[in-house]
């Protein structure tokens, strides 16, 4: 065989191979190949902004959970992340991001509202708020519950922590911040502390009064800070079970905010975060509100009768402000929704959160 041909032989195969790597992949090959693209696992997240990764990452790609920790809040902390379906879909698509505040005594894990998961437009993230946190930076950092700078923790590392790791719209037009009862205070508050952060933000039964004319809720914050098991189980977003209370160690009633007694002023510091003394500050921010809440069918005994005239002492905050608003009051819950009773429960917050997040996706979208 001449050097030629041989020569000739080899382009020959070679040609034969780019062809054959450059022709339509069978269904078998195609089925292949895009079972190998699809993650099955969530994506990694780089540690940073003052948060430290303490564990792996639990759950599957779109809907999982990572531990944390960090200087500001003593102990281990859980952040819940759901990612829109078709994340993964289109790598130069971003997104505008939910911040959704658990209430007491719960944890990020234990938010699984299905409304939250239907979101194909937008991020969401449930960030750990402690069963008594309040979303808030307490006065007395020197307690037996350690350092506890929740407000910190959020506004300055979770956020920053989320728009460097995933594909967010990081502006405030597309971000909005909504909690459930302690959370729900929360979402008005950091709202009011950031509103450069935020253009929408929603409470959903919060504890939106801590004004000395609410000071049956300014009370069961101090309850949650002394541990009054009692006084408070059940009184939250979730229910106090077995021997062990989630509020321990039990601090000072003043560990928070200060005094909660409005004598000489000296409550000042509660009036400073009470969200319905500052509705002011979501008007001047352009920030859009959103407030649910029940009557608790009328009975004493549900927290959501109280809440119903701390939303009702916002809304007319609001009035007296000119401000335009979204509210719903749906009381005995008898037509809103399937499982809403008009109580302080899940039941409830699903249906407002069925009703919330096509609303901020239209937001966002606008």
């Amino acid at each position: 065989m001449t050097r030629k041909s041989s020569r000739w032989r080899m382009v020959v195969a070679l040609m034969a191979a780019i062809v054959a790597l450059a022709a339509p992949a069978g269904p078998a090959q195609a089925a292949e190949r895009t079972q190998a693209a699809e993650p099955t696992a969530p994506p990694p997240l780089a540690d940073g902004f003052g948060l430290t990764q303490a564990d792996t990452a639990t759950g599957g790609p779109t809907n999982f959970y990572i531990t944390v920790t960090t200087p500001e809040v003593a102990g281990k902390h859980h952040i819940k992340i759901i990612l829109p379906n078709g994340y993964y879909d289109d790598p130069s698509r971003r997104y505008p991001v939910l911040y959704f505040l658990h209430g007491s005594p719960d944890d990020p894990i234990q938010q699984n509202y299905p409304a939250l998961t239907t979101s194909d437009q937008m991020i969401t993230v449930i960030p750990d708020g402690g069963a008594r946190g309040w979303y808030a930076n307490w006065l007395n950092q020197k307690t037996q519950a350690g350092a506890q700078n929740w407000e910190n923790f959020h506004l300055k590392q979770v956020i920053p922590f989320i728009d460097a790791n995933l594909r967010t719209i990081a502006t405030k037009k597309t971000r909005a911040v909504a909690g459930v009862s302690m959370g729900g205070f929360g979402a008005l508050h950091y709202a009011q502390v950031r509103p450069d952060l935020f253009g929408q933000t929603a409470s959903l039964s919060g504890d939106i009064d801590l004004s000395a004319r609410s000071m049956d809720l300014r009370l069961a914050v101090v309850a949650s800070l002394i541990d009054a098991q009692g006084a408070i189980c059940g009184s939250f977003s979730g229910v106090c079970g077995g021997a062990e209370s989630p509020y321990k160690p039990g601090v000072d009633s003043d560990a928070l905010f200060g005094s909660p007694y409005p004598v000489f002023n000296i409550d000042w510091r509660w009036n400073e975060v009470d969200p319905s003394q500052h509705m002011d500050k979501l008007k001047a921010g352009g920030v859009g509100v959103s407030i649910y809440v029940g009557n608790g069918r009328g009975s004493v005994t549900d927290l959501e009768f109280w809440l119903e005239s701390a939303s009702r002492h916002v809304k007319d905050s609001m009035d007296a402000l000119g401000m335009s608003y979204y509210y719903v009051d749906y009381g005995d819950g008898s037509a809103w929704g399937t499982q809403c009773n008009g109580g302080h429960n899940a039941g409830c917050w699903e249906q407002d959160l069925r009703d919330l997040i096509p609303r901020l996706e239209r937001s966002f979208a606008a």
